[in-house]
Protein backbone atom coordinates (compact mmCIF):
# COMPACT_ATOMS: atom_id res chain seq x y z
CA UNK A 1 0.00 0.00 0.00
CA UNK A 2 1.42 2.87 -1.06
CA UNK A 3 0.59 6.51 0.14
CA UNK A 4 -1.92 6.89 -2.47
CA UNK A 5 -3.98 4.77 -1.56
CA UNK A 6 -3.77 5.49 2.10
CA UNK A 7 -5.18 8.60 1.35
CA UNK A 8 -8.17 6.98 -0.68
CA UNK A 9 -8.75 4.57 2.00
CA UNK A 10 -9.15 7.57 4.29
CA UNK A 11 -11.14 9.78 2.21
CA UNK A 12 -13.18 6.39 1.99
CA UNK A 13 -13.08 5.35 5.42
CA UNK A 14 -13.35 9.26 7.06
CA UNK A 15 -16.33 8.87 8.61
CA UNK A 16 -14.44 6.34 10.90
CA UNK A 17 -11.97 8.65 11.58
CA UNK A 18 -14.03 11.29 12.77
CA UNK A 19 -16.08 9.10 14.67
CA UNK A 20 -13.05 8.18 17.14
CA UNK A 21 -11.35 11.44 16.95
CA UNK A 22 -14.63 12.53 18.68
CA UNK A 23 -14.78 9.74 20.79
CA UNK A 24 -11.14 10.26 21.94
CA UNK A 25 -11.22 14.12 22.30
CA UNK A 26 -14.67 13.55 23.92
CA UNK A 27 -13.13 11.08 26.31
CA UNK A 28 -10.14 13.62 27.30
CA UNK A 29 -12.40 16.47 28.17
CA UNK A 30 -14.77 13.79 30.47
CA UNK A 31 -11.46 12.81 31.96
CA UNK A 32 -9.97 15.98 32.66
CA UNK A 33 -12.65 17.60 34.11
CA UNK A 34 -13.37 13.91 36.76
CA UNK A 35 -9.32 14.32 37.90
CA UNK A 36 -8.86 16.37 40.94
CA UNK A 37 -7.31 19.57 40.50
CA UNK A 38 -3.42 19.45 41.26
CA UNK A 39 -1.73 22.75 42.65
CA UNK A 40 2.46 23.09 42.52
CA UNK A 41 4.51 25.58 44.53
CA UNK A 42 8.11 26.46 43.85
CA UNK A 43 10.48 27.60 46.39
CA UNK A 44 13.72 28.88 44.67
CA UNK A 45 17.26 28.24 46.84
CA UNK A 46 20.99 29.16 45.89
CA UNK A 47 23.93 27.52 47.22
CA UNK A 48 26.64 29.87 47.85
CA UNK A 49 30.64 29.53 47.54
CA UNK A 50 32.82 31.21 50.08
CA UNK A 51 36.79 32.11 50.12
CA UNK A 52 37.05 32.08 53.64
CA UNK A 53 35.25 30.81 57.02
CA UNK A 54 34.03 34.25 58.88
CA UNK A 55 34.69 32.30 61.91
CA UNK A 56 37.99 29.76 61.59
CA UNK A 57 39.21 32.28 58.86
CA UNK A 58 40.33 28.83 57.27
CA UNK A 59 40.24 28.57 52.86
CA UNK A 60 37.09 26.58 52.56
CA UNK A 61 37.27 24.17 49.38
CA UNK A 62 35.34 25.11 46.15
CA UNK A 63 31.99 23.92 46.65
CA UNK A 64 30.62 23.78 43.37
CA UNK A 65 32.65 21.01 42.20
CA UNK A 66 30.97 18.13 40.15
CA UNK A 67 28.27 16.30 42.09
CA UNK A 68 27.65 19.06 44.64
CA UNK A 69 24.70 20.17 43.29
CA UNK A 70 23.10 17.06 42.84
CA UNK A 71 24.37 15.98 46.43
CA UNK A 72 22.43 18.91 48.11
CA UNK A 73 19.39 17.79 45.84
CA UNK A 74 19.74 14.65 47.33
CA UNK A 75 19.75 15.81 50.90
CA UNK A 76 16.69 17.64 50.43
CA UNK A 77 15.47 14.66 48.93
CA UNK A 78 16.05 13.15 52.04
CA UNK A 79 14.10 11.13 55.33
CA UNK A 80 16.43 13.62 57.53
CA UNK A 81 14.99 17.10 55.91
CA UNK A 82 11.16 15.59 55.42
CA UNK A 83 11.01 14.51 59.17
CA UNK A 84 11.94 18.17 59.90
CA UNK A 85 9.11 19.38 57.83
CA UNK A 86 6.23 17.62 59.49
CA UNK A 87 8.51 18.55 63.36
CA UNK A 88 7.76 22.18 61.94
CA UNK A 89 4.25 21.95 60.43
CA UNK A 90 3.06 20.07 63.44
CA UNK A 91 1.97 17.74 60.56
CA UNK A 92 1.24 14.41 63.40
CA UNK A 93 -0.46 16.81 65.59
CA UNK A 94 -3.66 17.13 63.82
CA UNK A 95 -6.28 14.48 64.45
CA UNK A 96 -7.64 14.48 61.28
CA UNK A 97 -3.99 13.35 60.12
CA UNK A 98 -3.87 10.80 63.27
CA UNK A 99 -7.17 9.27 61.73
CA UNK A 100 -5.70 8.58 58.41
CA UNK A 101 -2.79 7.21 59.66
CA UNK A 102 -4.33 4.80 62.02
CA UNK A 103 -6.91 3.79 59.15
CA UNK A 104 -3.71 3.91 56.58
CA UNK A 105 -1.59 1.44 59.33
CA UNK A 106 -4.29 -0.37 60.72
CA UNK A 107 -2.34 -1.47 63.78
CA UNK A 108 1.12 -1.51 62.45
CA UNK A 109 3.13 -0.39 65.16
CA UNK A 110 6.57 -0.74 62.83
CA UNK A 111 5.79 3.06 61.18
CA UNK A 112 5.43 6.01 63.27
CA UNK A 113 2.98 8.72 62.06
CA UNK A 114 6.13 11.22 61.43
CA UNK A 115 7.88 8.86 59.42
CA UNK A 116 4.16 8.02 57.41
CA UNK A 117 4.17 12.05 56.88
CA UNK A 118 7.33 11.67 55.50
CA UNK A 119 6.74 9.26 53.29
CA UNK A 120 4.09 11.06 52.06
CA UNK A 121 5.54 14.22 51.59
CA UNK A 122 8.60 12.75 49.99
CA UNK A 123 6.40 11.45 47.42
CA UNK A 124 5.32 14.36 46.23
CA UNK A 125 8.23 16.27 46.57
CA UNK A 126 10.53 16.90 43.38
CA UNK A 127 14.02 18.62 43.35
CA UNK A 128 14.74 20.72 40.17
CA UNK A 129 18.44 21.52 39.99
CA UNK A 130 19.42 24.69 37.10
CA UNK A 131 21.74 23.38 34.65
CA UNK A 132 25.61 25.20 35.13
CA UNK A 133 23.79 27.01 38.06
CA UNK A 134 23.50 26.85 42.33
CA UNK A 135 20.00 27.45 41.90
CA UNK A 136 17.60 24.56 43.12
CA UNK A 137 14.18 24.64 42.99
CA UNK A 138 11.89 22.52 45.78
CA UNK A 139 8.39 21.64 43.92
CA UNK A 140 5.54 20.26 45.48
CA UNK A 141 1.92 19.36 44.59
CA UNK A 142 -1.24 18.62 46.02
CA UNK A 143 -5.12 19.00 46.23
CA UNK A 144 -4.44 22.41 49.14
CA UNK A 145 -2.89 25.45 47.19
CA UNK A 146 -1.87 27.10 51.06
CA UNK A 147 -0.60 23.06 52.14
CA UNK A 148 1.49 23.01 48.53
CA UNK A 149 3.01 26.59 49.10
CA UNK A 150 3.70 25.98 53.48
CA UNK A 151 5.13 22.55 52.53
CA UNK A 152 7.90 23.90 50.06
CA UNK A 153 8.96 26.34 52.30
CA UNK A 154 8.85 24.36 54.84
CA UNK A 155 11.54 21.93 53.02
CA UNK A 156 13.72 25.06 52.03
CA UNK A 157 13.48 25.94 55.97
CA UNK A 158 14.44 22.54 57.01
CA UNK A 159 17.34 21.91 54.54
CA UNK A 160 19.05 25.37 55.70
CA UNK A 161 18.41 24.03 59.37
CA UNK A 162 19.76 20.51 58.21
CA UNK A 163 22.77 21.66 56.25
CA UNK A 164 23.76 24.28 59.64
CA UNK A 165 23.15 20.94 61.47
CA UNK A 166 25.41 19.08 59.13
CA UNK A 167 28.44 21.67 59.46
CA UNK A 168 27.61 21.53 63.64
CA UNK A 169 27.71 18.21 64.87
CA UNK A 170 30.74 17.24 63.10
CA UNK A 171 32.24 20.65 64.83
CA UNK A 172 30.53 19.70 68.41
CA UNK A 173 31.85 17.04 68.35
CA UNK A 174 35.20 17.39 67.70
CA UNK A 175 35.07 19.40 70.13
CA UNK A 176 34.18 17.23 72.86
CA UNK A 177 37.59 14.74 71.68
CA UNK A 178 39.95 18.16 71.40
CA UNK A 179 38.50 19.10 75.18
CA UNK A 180 39.41 15.73 76.72
CA UNK A 181 42.46 15.94 74.75
CA UNK A 182 43.34 19.32 75.91
CA UNK A 183 43.08 18.06 79.72
CA UNK A 184 45.67 15.22 78.76
CA UNK A 185 48.08 17.34 77.00
CA UNK A 186 47.65 20.05 80.01
CA UNK A 187 48.67 17.42 82.36
CA UNK A 188 52.12 16.37 80.27
CA UNK A 189 52.82 19.96 80.29
CA UNK A 190 52.50 20.42 83.55
CA UNK A 191 54.30 17.29 84.40
CA UNK A 192 57.41 18.19 82.00
CA UNK A 193 57.22 21.82 83.50
CA UNK A 194 57.56 19.88 86.90
CA UNK A 195 60.51 18.30 86.31
CA UNK A 196 62.32 21.56 84.42
CA UNK A 197 61.83 23.20 87.50
CA UNK A 198 62.80 20.45 89.65
CA UNK A 199 65.99 20.12 87.95
CA UNK A 200 67.10 23.56 87.81
CA UNK A 201 66.71 23.92 91.30
CA UNK A 202 68.75 20.96 92.13
CA UNK A 203 71.35 22.30 89.96
CA UNK A 204 70.54 25.75 90.53
CA UNK A 205 70.10 26.55 86.56
CA UNK A 206 68.77 29.10 85.40
CA UNK A 207 70.00 29.78 81.76
CA UNK A 208 71.91 26.56 81.03
CA UNK A 209 73.71 28.38 78.20
CA UNK A 210 74.80 31.92 79.79
CA UNK A 211 76.06 29.26 82.38
CA UNK A 212 78.46 27.60 80.51
CA UNK A 213 79.83 30.27 78.80
CA UNK A 214 80.80 32.18 81.82
CA UNK A 215 82.33 28.77 83.03
CA UNK A 216 84.21 28.48 79.50
CA UNK A 217 85.49 32.05 79.47
CA UNK A 218 87.05 30.96 83.22
CA UNK A 219 87.95 27.51 82.00
CA UNK A 220 90.14 30.03 79.08
CA UNK A 221 91.40 32.71 81.57
CA UNK A 222 92.80 29.71 83.49
CA UNK A 223 94.92 28.48 80.65
CA UNK A 224 96.13 31.69 79.64
CA UNK A 225 97.14 31.88 83.19
CA UNK A 226 98.71 28.30 83.12
CA UNK A 227 100.23 29.36 80.14
CA UNK A 228 101.84 32.49 81.78
CA UNK A 229 103.20 31.03 85.11
CA UNK A 230 105.09 28.08 83.00
CA UNK A 231 106.94 30.75 81.07
CA UNK A 232 107.65 32.34 84.33
CA UNK A 233 108.60 29.30 86.17
CA UNK A 234 110.90 28.15 83.33
CA UNK A 235 112.69 31.81 83.28
CA UNK A 236 113.09 31.55 87.41
CA UNK A 237 114.21 28.32 87.23
CA UNK A 238 116.86 29.38 84.68
CA UNK A 239 117.60 32.38 86.72
CA UNK A 240 117.94 30.18 89.85
CA UNK A 241 120.57 27.45 88.52
CA UNK A 242 122.54 30.60 87.02
CA UNK A 243 122.47 31.58 90.93
CA UNK A 244 123.29 28.84 92.49
CA UNK A 245 126.36 27.92 89.81
CA UNK A 246 127.64 31.65 89.95
CA UNK A 247 125.86 34.31 91.89
CA UNK A 248 128.25 37.15 91.23
CA UNK A 249 127.68 36.63 87.29
CA UNK A 250 123.96 36.60 88.02
CA UNK A 251 121.78 39.69 86.69
CA UNK A 252 119.30 39.15 89.59
CA UNK A 253 122.56 39.69 91.39
CA UNK A 254 124.37 41.96 89.72
CA UNK A 255 121.38 44.06 89.42
CA UNK A 256 120.40 44.44 93.15
CA UNK A 257 121.16 48.33 94.64
CA UNK A 258 122.39 46.72 97.99
CA UNK A 259 124.70 44.44 96.40
CA UNK A 260 126.05 47.50 94.16
CA UNK A 261 126.51 49.67 96.45
CA UNK A 262 127.98 46.88 99.00
CA UNK A 263 130.34 46.42 96.65
CA UNK A 264 131.54 50.23 95.76
CA UNK A 265 131.74 50.41 99.52
CA UNK A 266 134.40 47.44 99.33
CA UNK A 267 136.33 48.62 96.46
CA UNK A 268 136.97 51.88 98.72
CA UNK A 269 137.45 50.17 101.98
CA UNK A 270 140.06 48.01 99.47
CA UNK A 271 141.74 50.63 98.47
CA UNK A 272 141.77 52.45 101.96
CA UNK A 273 143.27 49.17 103.28
CA UNK A 274 146.17 49.02 100.39
CA UNK A 275 147.33 52.41 100.86
CA UNK A 276 147.51 52.06 104.55
CA UNK A 277 149.65 48.59 103.95
CA UNK A 278 151.67 50.70 102.03
CA UNK A 279 152.82 53.07 104.78
CA UNK A 280 151.99 51.49 107.92
CA UNK A 281 152.73 48.02 109.93
CA UNK A 282 150.14 45.24 109.91
CA UNK A 283 149.90 45.87 113.56
CA UNK A 284 149.33 49.34 113.42
CA UNK A 285 145.80 50.53 114.51
CA UNK A 286 144.52 52.05 111.46
CA UNK A 287 145.76 49.08 109.20
CA UNK A 288 144.00 46.74 111.95
CA UNK A 289 140.79 49.03 111.19
CA UNK A 290 141.28 49.31 107.41
CA UNK A 291 141.45 45.68 107.26
CA UNK A 292 138.65 44.76 109.77
CA UNK A 293 136.47 47.15 107.75
CA UNK A 294 137.15 45.34 104.28
CA UNK A 295 136.60 41.91 105.81
CA UNK A 296 133.59 43.29 107.64
CA UNK A 297 131.86 44.70 104.13
CA UNK A 298 132.75 41.78 102.17
CA UNK A 299 131.26 39.72 104.62
CA UNK A 300 128.04 41.42 103.86
CA UNK A 301 128.57 41.56 100.28
CA UNK A 302 128.74 37.63 100.31
CA UNK A 303 125.72 37.59 103.03
CA UNK A 304 123.61 39.79 100.45
CA UNK A 305 124.69 37.53 97.28
CA UNK A 306 123.59 34.45 99.37
CA UNK A 307 120.61 36.16 100.30
CA UNK A 308 119.87 37.54 96.60
CA UNK A 309 120.15 33.73 94.94
CA UNK A 310 117.93 32.35 97.80
CA UNK A 311 115.77 34.77 97.09
CA UNK A 312 115.98 33.89 93.33
CA UNK A 313 115.38 30.15 94.36
CA UNK A 314 112.29 31.19 96.19
CA UNK A 315 111.03 33.11 93.35
CA UNK A 316 111.21 29.95 91.57
CA UNK A 317 109.83 27.95 93.53
CA UNK A 318 106.71 30.59 94.09
CA UNK A 319 105.87 30.08 90.54
CA UNK A 320 106.43 26.54 90.21
CA UNK A 321 104.09 26.21 93.04
CA UNK A 322 101.52 28.91 91.26
CA UNK A 323 101.79 26.75 87.98
CA UNK A 324 100.67 23.68 90.26
CA UNK A 325 97.82 25.60 91.79
CA UNK A 326 96.90 27.01 88.24
CA UNK A 327 97.01 23.09 86.96
CA UNK A 328 94.74 21.37 89.72
CA UNK A 329 92.48 25.04 88.86
CA UNK A 330 92.48 24.24 85.30
CA UNK A 331 91.82 20.56 85.97
CA UNK A 332 88.68 21.25 88.58
CA UNK A 333 87.34 23.86 85.67
CA UNK A 334 87.54 20.98 83.02
CA UNK A 335 85.36 18.57 85.58
CA UNK A 336 83.12 21.68 86.18
CA UNK A 337 82.56 22.35 82.53
CA UNK A 338 82.27 18.84 81.64
CA UNK A 339 79.65 18.51 84.91
CA UNK A 340 77.48 21.51 83.44
CA UNK A 341 77.59 19.92 79.67
CA UNK A 342 76.18 17.14 81.10
CA UNK A 343 73.88 19.65 83.32
CA UNK A 344 72.78 21.63 80.32
CA UNK A 345 72.37 18.37 77.95
CA UNK A 346 69.74 17.25 80.01
CA UNK A 347 68.53 20.28 80.85
CA UNK A 348 67.79 21.04 77.13
CA UNK A 349 65.97 17.71 76.97
CA UNK A 350 63.88 19.21 79.36
CA UNK A 351 63.50 22.62 78.30
CA UNK A 352 62.48 20.78 75.21
CA UNK A 353 60.25 18.70 75.84
CA UNK A 354 58.40 21.39 77.96
CA UNK A 355 58.09 23.60 75.36
CA UNK A 356 56.81 20.77 73.14
CA UNK A 357 54.46 20.08 75.80
CA UNK A 358 53.31 24.06 75.86
CA UNK A 359 53.12 24.17 71.94
CA UNK A 360 51.02 21.35 71.43
CA UNK A 361 48.47 22.50 74.51
CA UNK A 362 48.85 25.62 72.59
CA UNK A 363 47.60 24.03 69.55
CA UNK A 364 44.81 22.21 70.83
CA UNK A 365 43.44 24.91 72.98
CA UNK A 366 43.34 27.25 69.21
CA UNK A 367 41.91 24.28 67.50
CA UNK A 368 39.44 23.95 70.12
CA UNK A 369 38.21 27.81 69.97
CA UNK A 370 38.40 27.73 66.73
CA UNK A 371 36.23 23.89 66.38
CA UNK A 372 33.81 25.38 69.45
CA UNK A 373 33.02 29.02 67.23
CA UNK A 374 32.46 26.91 64.64
CA UNK A 375 30.02 24.49 65.99
CA UNK A 376 27.98 27.36 67.58
CA UNK A 377 28.24 29.02 64.27
CA UNK A 378 24.43 29.28 62.92
CA UNK A 379 25.19 30.78 59.29
CA UNK A 380 23.91 28.10 56.65
CA UNK A 381 25.51 28.49 53.04
CA UNK A 382 22.36 28.46 51.57
CA UNK A 383 19.94 31.52 51.12
CA UNK A 384 16.25 31.15 49.49
CA UNK A 385 16.35 33.18 45.94
CA UNK A 386 12.35 32.82 46.13
CA UNK A 387 9.69 31.83 48.51
CA UNK A 388 6.56 29.97 47.39
CA UNK A 389 3.49 31.91 47.29
CA UNK A 390 0.19 30.37 47.07
CA UNK A 391 -0.64 28.94 43.46
CA UNK A 392 -4.32 30.84 41.94
CA UNK A 393 -4.63 27.92 39.21
CA UNK A 394 -4.08 23.96 38.76
CA UNK A 395 -1.03 22.78 37.47
CA UNK A 396 -2.62 19.83 36.40
CA UNK A 397 -4.95 18.78 34.64
CA UNK A 398 -4.52 21.40 31.63
CA UNK A 399 -7.40 20.93 29.63
CA UNK A 400 -6.29 22.62 26.47
CA UNK A 401 -3.07 20.66 26.52
CA UNK A 402 -5.10 17.39 26.80
CA UNK A 403 -7.14 18.60 23.94
CA UNK A 404 -4.38 19.21 21.50
CA UNK A 405 -2.82 16.22 22.72
CA UNK A 406 -6.44 14.16 22.72
CA UNK A 407 -6.50 15.59 18.72
CA UNK A 408 -2.78 13.89 17.74
CA UNK A 409 -3.57 10.55 19.65
CA UNK A 410 -7.31 10.42 18.48
CA UNK A 411 -6.34 11.39 14.66
CA UNK A 412 -3.38 8.61 14.96
CA UNK A 413 -6.01 6.17 16.44
CA UNK A 414 -8.39 6.96 13.74
CA UNK A 415 -5.36 6.34 11.00
CA UNK A 416 -4.84 3.55 12.30
CA UNK A 417 -7.97 2.04 12.42
CA UNK A 418 -8.71 3.06 8.79
CA UNK A 419 -5.49 0.90 7.73
CA UNK A 420 -6.37 -1.82 9.71
CA UNK A 421 -10.13 -2.08 7.94
CA UNK A 422 -8.53 -1.80 4.75
CA UNK A 423 -5.61 -4.32 5.43
CA UNK A 424 -8.57 -6.51 6.35
CA UNK A 425 -10.94 -6.02 3.52
CA UNK A 426 -8.73 -4.81 0.63
CA UNK A 427 -10.59 -2.38 -2.02
CA UNK A 428 -9.89 -1.12 -5.34
CA UNK A 429 -9.86 2.73 -4.68
CA UNK A 430 -8.19 4.01 -8.53
CA UNK A 431 -7.32 2.91 -12.12
CA UNK A 432 -3.65 2.31 -10.93
CA UNK A 433 -4.02 0.39 -8.04
CA UNK A 434 -6.48 -1.81 -10.53
CA UNK A 435 -3.01 -1.94 -12.74
CA UNK A 436 -0.21 -2.57 -10.10
CA UNK A 437 -3.12 -5.47 -8.27
CA UNK A 438 -3.04 -7.40 -11.58
CA UNK A 439 -0.36 -6.09 -13.62
CA UNK A 440 -2.67 -6.00 -16.96
CA UNK A 441 -3.37 -2.64 -18.62
CA UNK A 442 -6.90 -0.55 -17.64
CA UNK A 443 -9.33 -1.04 -20.65
CA UNK A 444 -11.94 1.55 -18.74
CA UNK A 445 -13.55 2.81 -15.64
CA UNK A 446 -17.22 2.46 -14.68
CA UNK A 447 -17.89 5.36 -12.83
CA UNK A 448 -20.59 5.92 -9.42
CA UNK A 449 -23.76 7.68 -10.89
CA UNK A 450 -22.45 10.57 -8.69
CA UNK A 451 -19.49 10.53 -10.29
CA UNK A 452 -21.32 10.13 -13.91
CA UNK A 453 -23.42 13.36 -13.48
CA UNK A 454 -20.06 15.08 -12.46
CA UNK A 455 -18.47 14.23 -15.86
CA UNK A 456 -21.41 14.64 -17.77
CA UNK A 457 -21.59 18.07 -16.18
CA UNK A 458 -18.59 19.03 -16.99
CA UNK A 459 -18.44 17.86 -20.80
CA UNK A 460 -21.92 19.20 -21.10
CA UNK A 461 -21.61 22.17 -24.88
CA UNK A 462 -22.33 25.56 -24.07
CA UNK A 463 -26.17 27.01 -25.02
CA UNK A 464 -25.76 29.19 -28.08
CA UNK A 465 -26.70 33.08 -26.75
CA UNK A 466 -30.28 33.28 -28.71
CA UNK A 467 -31.23 30.11 -26.74
CA UNK A 468 -30.55 31.46 -23.15
CA UNK A 469 -32.30 34.53 -24.19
Amino acid sequence: MNFTHLLLALRARYKILLLILAVTVAATVVISLMLPKVYRASTALVLNTKGVDPVTGMSLPVQMMSGYVVTQADIIRSKSVALKVVDNLRLADSPAVQQQFADAVKGNTDVTIKEWLANLLLAKVDIEPSRDSSVLTINFQGADPKFVAAVANAFAEAYMQFSVQLKTDPAQQASGFINTQIKLLREQYEVAQSRLSKYQKDNNIYNADTRVDVEMARLNELSSQLVQAQGQTMEAQSRSRQATGGAESSPDVLNNGLIQGLKSSLALAEAKLADTSARLAPNHPQYISAKSEVDKLRSSLNDQIRIASSGVAGTSTIFKQREGELRAALAAQKARVLEMNGARDEFVVLSNEADNARRSYESAMARYNATNLEGQSKQSDIAVLSTANTPGSPSSPRLMVNLALSLVIGTILGAGAVLLLEMLDQRVRSAAHMADAFGLPVLGVIATPRAAKRVLRRNRPAAPMAQLQ
